[in-house]
């Protein structure tokens, strides 16, 4: 059956977070699908994995018998990581913005499964694998608005998880989440509520949609 690898790394917990709100229907219409399927979960806000280190980064350029046992540690928490990617049909991230960016335990995470020569490079490990990113922001850095040009977080995953790990990628992108809790954005409350309407129901029909792909 199929398995999902579901990465959280929003600090603010269920309700109180767009990303993981909008990735949990996501994930429950996806289980409704493959009621017999595989989640790897890790919410790497929760329980953090390391940051990259000297000896996990050498490690990755050394010859398993010429690893210093510094290195070897270092480096089988990074396969374990990579393994859970490698193992997955379909990938799920909650992304959100956090100034302009995206929180520093997920790049953490992307600094451990990025391996040239095995998940990134000539043929990587889980090249074509479908990840979906819910990329939750609390104002709206879409084209055409005021602040555009600070759209880092969709533009570095594009590069990371499409250029250069190979994955099949799609943003489900909820917006302007800051507006009921701040009255100067009062007025753009309708906008947010269309764009979390319409986050939870591509996170429903994407869901569905991708696991019948996967099914045929």
């Amino acid at each position: 059956m199929a398995t999902l690898l579901h990465i959280d790394s929003s600090v603010f917990p269920g309700e109180a977070s767009s990303s993981r709100s909008v990735a949990n229907a996501f994930r429950k219409a996806w289980e409704e699908q493959h009621p017999d399927g595989t989640v790897i979960y890790r919410d790497v806000a929760a329980d953090p994995v390391p940051h990259i280190t000297a000896a996990a980064h050498t490690a990755g350029f050394a010859a398993p018998s010429e690893h210093t046992p510094e290195q070897s540690a270092a480096f089988a928490a990074r396969v374990k990581l990579i393994e859970e990617l490698e193992q997955a049909d379909a990938v799920l991230i909650g992304a959100p913005m956090y100034n302009y960016s995206i929180p520093s335990t997920l790049k953490a995470w992307l600094d451990n499964v990025i391996l040239l020569g095995r998940t990134t490079g000539e043929t990587p490990s889980a090249q074509g694998t479908p990840v979906t990113v819910v990329a939750s922001r609390g104002g709206s850095y879409a084209p055409g608005t005021p602040r555009e040009g600070y759209e880092f977080v969709q533009n570095y995953l594009a590069a990371v998880l499409e250029g250069a790990l190979g994955l099949d990628l799609d943003f489900i992108v909820p917006e302007l989440t800051m507006a009921p809790r701040n009255p100067a954005m009062s007025e753009l409350i309708p906008l947010y509520e269309a764009s979390r309407e319409r986050a939870f129901e591509d996170a429903t029909t994407k869901a569905k949609a991708l696991a019948e792909r996967l099914a045929a």
